[in-house]
């Protein structure tokens, strides 16, 4: 069976459109708002030998065999780092587990592409890593461990300030740093006995002040009972002196009474009897 003419066209032009499109779709890239794309000439290079690159978003059409487009997230990436060692001024060996939160600064996506070449995460594996740990070294080598264990909140926000500095200049923005630092098992032995005898005065300095608040009651107590005492012992006298006052007089008065015969005295004079006031 033969195909007519236009049966023909519509088959060739229907080729030439998948054609074409297979070559635009693969001539044509979507960078989308949370990344950032930087469009290079593969076979480009200036003088000095700094690679020729361009920002790009959304659609971006090249040409696949002499240009490309590469990609890097500009949302915050969280990196938890093995533990490493860094050594303070009195040689004693800290144990440092880093936790970096940072941004890749969407102007400067070019350049770290342009110097690095690298996905983020081999990025931060190697130069990321390294400058940390240097921050941890050379900030490490000014403080003693006691310093150090004093002054954690000192020396992390001094590194954090080296961070800014030499991460940020690349062009990654350091948005947490946070590490867990621990100090070398002598020095934790050192510290616990430290604060072991430390809780031992403060419980015998309270035992002390326990006793003397007892002794103190005690005293109180002996007072109170001796002044209760001196108080019932006077009242006591002071009646037992009233009683035998009292006693004395009425002792008195019987010994005059039964003394007397019943007789009044006589008076033999002229005049008017005296008269005589008998108690």
């Amino acid at each position: 069976m033969k195909m007519n003419k236009g049966t023909k066209i519509l088959i060739r032009v229907s080729i030439a459109l998948v054609v074409l499109l297979t070559g635009m779709i693969s001539c044509c890239t979507v960078v989308d708002n949370s990344e950032v794309g930087i469009k290079f000439k593969k076979f480009s290079v200036t003088e000095q030998g700094k690679l020729v690159t361009t920002p790009v978003s959304g659609f971006t059409f090249y040409n696949p065999i002499t240009t490309s487009v590469y990609t890097y997230p500009v949302f915050i990436q969280r990196v938890d780092y093995a533990p490493f060692n860094v050594t303070t001024k009195d040689a004693a060996a800290f144990t440092m587990d880093p936790v970096l939160a940072y941004q890749l600064n969407r102007d400067m996506a070019s350049e770290v592409f342009a110097k690095y070449r690298k996905p983020l995460r081999d990025i931060e594996a190697g130069y990321m890593r390294t400058c940390i740990y240097d921050a941890y070294r050379i900030t490490a080598n000014n403080y003693t461990s006691d310093e150090l264990m004093a002054s954690r909140a000192k020396f992390e926000a001094e590194v954090r300030a080296m961070l800014d500095n030499s991460l940020g200049t690349e062009g990654f923005v350091v948005q947490e740093f946070t590490s867990q630092i621990t100090p070398p098992s002598s020095l934790s032995a050192a510290i616990e006995a430290k604060n072991q005898a430390i809780q031992e005065a403060l419980k015998a300095e309270n035992l002390v002040k326990q006793a003397e608040a007892n002794a103190k009651i005690a005293i109180a107590q002996a007072e109170g009972e001796a002044n209760a005492l001196k108080i019932k012992a006077d009242g006591e006298a002071y009646y037992n002196r009233t009683v035998a006052a009292s006693l004395n007089e009425l002792l008195v008065r019987q010994d005059a009474i039964q003394k007397w015969d019943g007789k009044l005295p006589e008076y033999n004079g002229g005049g008017a009897v005296p008269f005589l006031n008998i108690k």
